[in-house]
């Protein structure tokens, strides 16, 4: 059966909060993804603490927790593309990530070894 773009975004989407709260011990405040070819973006909102929010007041706070945020994402990288391959069925062939530190949004974007979008109606 063919799923529809809608509610394979939507998967994505519960699976990757899910991701989070067992791998960060917390989720986003909401999650969107949208599948563009062969890319999956995923836009996390809410990510960063109260706390962390604080500590980006000042540069070397904002680097600070860049890094620790990439690295905890980098550290769980072979899983998420486990993840996303298991759901779409196609291999993820990169995966590049940023978070602001002034929105508190993370971006990632999936990179796949095929066209997604072209397969869904």
């Amino acid at each position: 059966m063919i799923q529809t773009k809608g509610s394979l975004e939507a998967t994505i989407s519960k699976s990757l909060t899910q991701w989070e709260k067992d791998f960060l011990g917390r989720g986003s405040v909401s999650v969107k993804t949208d599948i563009l070819r062969d890319m999956i973006i995923v836009t996390l909102k809410g990510v960063l603490t109260p706390a962390e929010y604080a500590v980006c007041q000042k540069d070397e706070g904002r680097l600070s927790i860049k890094k620790i945020r990439c690295e905890l994402v980098e550290s769980g990288r072979e899983t998420l593309g486990e993840l996303i391959q298991e759901i779409v069925g196609i291999e993820v062939i990169t995966l590049h990530t940023d978070i602001s530190t002034k929105t508190g949004e993370r971006l990632m974007v999936f990179k796949l070894a095929e066209d997604l979008e072209k397969t869904l109606t």
